[in-house]
Formats: structure tokens, C-alpha cells, sequence
């Protein structure tokens, strides 16, 4: 497995891939909380200057993405105050290349690229009802940090914040 820096050129598929690992939790929140939640995976907020899109390719095909955003920048409009720490966002691995390590490797990367920044930690948020992401983010050794969790579309659907140690 190769984790590299996305090329602009990858840019339709890895977003067509987001969207299609994350339509798992279409059934699991309200239709105004999908929709919402469906524009965000589409959005191109990892093109801000700063922040790192990387993939997992395997045979020269890609397999996953996740986007790394530097510290004291806005990585959810608004909704989070500005961090001192990076934040990991839009993690996706297609249902197909799933139990390889895809999203282990990608999460790991972004640690060595934290590190290699002077970071001492990292944090990401990820939806309360999306429980495979928070066993994999909690066996990772992040932990909760609720003062920084929010509600994006006030429909009692918690974004949770984690933060780990590097």
C-alpha cells in the first residue's frame, strides 16, 4: 500500500468515493442531517491552502482518502473554534477495500505528518452514529474532548471531538 499526496486529477473519484463510503449512514440520521451531511463529503473544503489530501493506493488503484488540516485553521466553517492542533477530516475507504488496514495506514500517516510538523497532538470529530469510525478512532489511542463537539444542523446530532497525543 502506497499513502501519497492526491493529484488534482483524482480529485472526481476520490469525492465519488467519499460520498459512496459514506452512504452507510444515510439510514442512521434524519434526511435533513444526510443531506447536510452529504454536501460536506462533497465539498471542496480539503483545496484550502495548507491542507494536505492523501490516498492509499494498492496496485495502482486508489482505496481511501482522508484530508489532514494544519493547525489554527478553519476546518468546519465556523462551527469549532480555530485548534492548536491539526485536525483529520473526510476519512473514506469504499466498502470494497475495506479490512486491508486502509484507514489504519491513512490515520497513521497523518500522525507521522503532525509529528514531523512540531505538533504534539491531533484531533478529528466524527458523527455519534457513526460507531465503526469511533471504535477505530478510540483504538488509535484518541480520546474524547467534548468541550469541542457541536450539533451542525440543531437536530440533536452530536459531531464528537477526539484529540490524541503524538
Amino acid at each position: 500500500m502506497i499513502i501519497r499526496n492526491a493529484r488534482k486529477e483524482e480529485l472526481p473519484l476520490i469525492r465519488k468515493q467519499r460520498l459512496e463510503a459514506y452512504d452507510e449512514h444515510e439510514k442512521s440520521v434524519n434526511e435533513k442531517h444526510w443531506q447536510a451531511l452529504k454536501q460536506t463529503v462533497q465539498t471542496d473544503v480539503d483545496m484550502q491552502p495548507g491542507v494536505e489530501l492523501l490516498v492509499a493506493e494498492i496496485d495502482g488503484q486508489l482505496v481511501g482518502s482522508v484530508v489532514l488540516f494544519p493547525q489554527k485553521v478553519d476546518a468546519y466553517e465556523g462551527k469549532v473554534e480555530e485548534l492548536d492542533y491539526p485536525e483529520i477530516r473526510l476519512l473514506a475507504v469504499p466498502t470494497e477495500s475495506r479490512g486491508k488496514g486502509v484507514a489504519t495506514a491513512l490515520i497513521k500517516e497523518c500522525f507521522t505528518r503532525a509529528k514531523e510538523k512540531g505538533n504534539s497532538h491531533i484531533g478529528l470529530h466524527t458523527g455519534s452514529f457513526m460507531g465503526k469510525a469511533i471504535r477505530l478512532y478510540e483504538g488509535l489511542g484518541f480520546e474524547r474532548l467534548p468541550k469541542f463537539d457541536f450539533e451542525p444542523i440543531n437536530d440533536g446530532i452530536i459531531v464528537r471531538a477526539y484529540r490524541k497525543a503524538l
